[in-house]
């Protein structure tokens, strides 16, 4: 199968960010034509600058649009790319120089129309941002759905790191008018046309997400807030386990109030499940403060998660 690959990165202020995932892309290796599209998506402080120092080094092509958010951006992206299979990337991630190959030899033996890869974290990213990276990938966090792990059944793909056939983006239209949830919204739509999705291990990016505890709180509120929308959009795709989040939340209430009726089983659960946690996070980042950061980014999560999904499930019913 004949693949020519491209690369589609929106971006909104973040010229910075741009630098490093392009020099990331310069030392791709293997022989797969790709060219890279950058949507400058009404930037203030474009990354023009930073795009024609690398004109000699990779295929691009820039391109500056009025303000239409992210995934508006990919779409206009996508009309203008040459390739037959799109690879969506966030600006804040860095690309391994084993992603086009580890990409290219699983559709070569599997093909689907649409993929998605799990994330990492890097060696250069901050103590915070290594714990973000835990609380969102690990399997005793979100089950490892978002790692480098099988998820029960279909997968969902994720627009930091997803790839789209141009048949199957013709035949969607892309990314919806939705701020948050949008890719879920367009793996839904693919799979009421027709087509399949996978979850590729190896094509993992190293994605630095939000740089402290206030922006990720953010985040994941709006993470929950979208998913009743999806559900209600889309029945038939509600799933016990996102309950999980808020349900964590109340029962932390819950065994804190116990306390004061000498109640201490649940306090005790907590207390074993955070320590797992941060012993499990310090031995694989091989830093104390990580693990005990980890513990609080896995509470900002379920917390931000939790609380979002709440607040939008009864405003919806």
């Amino acid at each position: 199968m004949n693949l020519h690959y491209s690369i589609i990165i929106p971006v909104y202020n973040r010229p910075d960010e741009v630098q490093e995932l392009l020099e990331s892309l310069t030392k791709m290796k293997g022989n797969f034509p790709f060219e890279v599209v950058i949507v400058e998506d009404g930037s203030p402080n474009t990354s023009e600058k930073i795009i024609d120092g690398y004109k000699d080094k990779l295929t691009l092509k820039y391109y500056l649009t009025e303000n239409q958010g992210a995934g508006k951006s990919r779409n206009y992206g996508m009309k203008q790319a040459t390739g037959n299979y799109f690879i969506i990337f966030d600006s804040d991630c860095l690309i391994p120089e084993g992603y086009l190959s580890a990409v290219d030899s699983q559709l070569q033996n599997n093909y689907t129309d649409a993929f998605g890869g799990p994330d990492a974290a890097h060696e250069s990213f901050t103590d915070v941002q290594k714990a973000i990276n835990y609380a969102m990938t690990s399997l005793m966090t979100t089950g490892g759905i978002r790692g480098k792990k099988k998820a029960i059944g279909k997968f969902q793909p994720r627009s930091f790191n997803l790839g789209i056939s141009k048949k199957a983006f013709e035949k969607s239209q892309g990314f919806s008018d939705l701020k948050i949830g949008e890719d879920i919204d367009l793996t839904f739509r693919l799979w009421k046309e027709g087509f399949e999705t996978q979850l590729i291990d190896a094509a993992y990016v190293y994605h630095k997400r939000r740089v402290d505890f206030a922006q990720f709180y953010r985040q994941t509120n709006a993470f929950g807030k979208a998913r009743p929308f999806l559900n209600k959009r889309f029945p038939g795709t509600a799933k016990i386990t996102y309950w999980f989040p808020s349900l964590f939340f109340i029962g932390f209430i819950i065994s804190l109030l116990g306390t004061a009726f000498e109640i201490y089983l649940g306090v005790l659960f907590y207390a074993f499940y955070f320590m797992v946690l941060a012993i499990h996070t310090m031995i694989k980042e091989r830093s104390l403060r990580v693990g005990v950061l980890s513990v609080i980014a896995t509470c900002v999560q379920f917390y931000g998660y939790g609380t979002g999904f709440l607040k939008s499930y009864f405003q919806k019913k």
